[in-house]
């Protein structure tokens, strides 16, 4: 096989791992619909957060800001991704911003106004980097640090499924969507020989394919567990009877 064939092989693989990665991608933006149908129903925000879509805007904010030309090059498809995840958190937020309470409402324009604050200062100064390599190396550092912490982010979820034996607050098609996510953009970096997209991106798939071990192993317990024939008697468990059994019972208490 020639240097050549074997370059436009692994050019069609990356271009592949990140057209999938949109598409994983695209999953985990439209998520939070569910919650926000049930906002716009109730016309309150309720207990919701809205943290997670402002920091979501700040990561996609850089990532999309990393992944442009002036930054690094042939990594289109990473601008993309993120340019369509900051248009889904700028309406999240919108909308959150319409239906939260006064105190809520003032704490997200506060919030909201220093993530664009923050943005603005690392897209100014990154193009006060006169070496490319540097510039490069000073948004992939900050990039890569925002994807990691976003990643580590469900290490609270797992704790709490470890904790209370319970899938409940791990929804199955979310942890799927980021391990497929995660793993599409690992494989992209690697074919593009990028260690900001592939270092946080491993570490993602890590993660997802320990929430979906959990989530098999506590799903497979709590069907066992239903499928149990115990019932309660005086603080012990015992078989459950059958109605012949229940029979001679109260015949035995009628004697």
């Amino acid at each position: 096989m020639s240097v050549f064939a074997a370059f436009s092989i692994c050019k069609v693989a990356k271009d592949a791992a990140g057209v999938a990665g949109n598409v994983f991608a695209f999953g985990l933006f439209v998520s939070p619909i569910p919650t926000f149908r049930r906002i716009i129903r109730n016309g309150s925000t309720e207990m919701f957060s809205g943290l997670p879509y402002i920091y979501s805007l700040l990561n996609c904010l850089i990532c999309l800001w990393y992944g442009t030309p002036l930054i690094s090059a042939d990594n289109l498809l990473v601008t993309t991704v993120n340019s369509i995840g900051a248009i889904f958190q700028f309406v999240y937020i919108i909308l959150f911003l319409i239906y939260a309470e006064k105190a809520k409402k003032v704490r997200m324009i506060v919030l909201l106004v220093a993530v664009l604050g923050v943005f603005a200062i690392i897209l100014v100064g990154s193009l006060q980097l006169d070496d490319i390599l540097m510039r490069r190396f000073f948004v992939g550092f900050l990039s890569c640090a925002s994807l990691i912490s976003m990643f580590a982010s469900p290490m609270f979820i797992i704790k709490l499924v470890i904790q209370t034996k319970s899938v409940e607050f791990m929804p199955f098609y979310l942890s799927l969507s980021t391990f497929l996510m995660s793993t599409s953009f690992f494989l992209y970096g690697l074919f593009n020989n990028d260690v900001f997209i592939y270092g946080p991106n491993g570490i993602g798939t890590v993660l997802g394919v320990i929430q979906l071990i959990l989530y098999f192993y506590y799903e497979n317990k709590s069907r066992e567990s239903s499928r149990e024939p115990l019932i309660v008697f005086q603080g012990k468990k015992r078989p459950l009877a059958t109605k012949c059994d229940l029979k001679l019972e109260g015949d035995n208490q009628k004697l």
